[in-house]
């Protein structure tokens, strides 16, 4: 139990320096996010305030706080995992069609456009970054953030 906050700082600090790098992608590499990007970054914020949440809570929350972050991380990864196939498969596109406009209509949007208005297309192809695309750096995160917090949820108090 002793190290199950240190874990959920550690994950949330994490997810929001990937923010932080996506805004840099998008305000000065100009690489605009799609509708599945901000998907990917809503569950990014919301792994990181469910750890910072948890973390300030009593110690015995703290693994319910990690499971539910793992959930949110592995929500995550499945809408990365659905980015990747969908950048396989060109025909198909999430480009300017109801589930952008409908995104671009949540409350935090509208108050924080900067990280929370979809513009691209999905089907972009933007240069990786070392070697990866970045649904694929995504998924990797998102599979990190499932296996360590998992790891923080599910093990023996010892």
């Amino acid at each position: 139990m002793k190290t199950s906050k240190p874990v959920l700082l550690a994950v949330a600090i994490a997810s929001l320096a990937l923010l932080a790098v996506a805004l840099y992608l998008q305000h000065v590499e100009k690489m605009q996010p799609c509708p599945l990007c901000i998907i990917q970054r809503y569950a990014f914020a919301a792994v990181a305030l469910i750890c910072v949440v948890f973390a300030v809570l009593p110690r015995s929350a703290a693994k319910a706080g990690a499971g539910l972050g793992a959930l949110a991380a592995l929500a995550g990864a499945g809408v990365a995992g659905w980015h990747l196939w969908i950048k396989a498969h060109p025909s198909t596109s999430c480009g300017i069609d109801p589930l952008e406009t409908s995104l671009n209509t949540i409350p935090t949007a509208k108050l924080l456009p900067f990280l929370f208005q979809a513009d691209g297309l999905c089907t972009t192809d933007y240069a990786p970054i070392l070697g990866l695309s970045i649904p694929q750096w995504s998924l990797v995160w998102f599979a990190l953030f499932v296996i360590v917090l998992g790891w923080a949820a599910f093990r023996r108090a010892g």
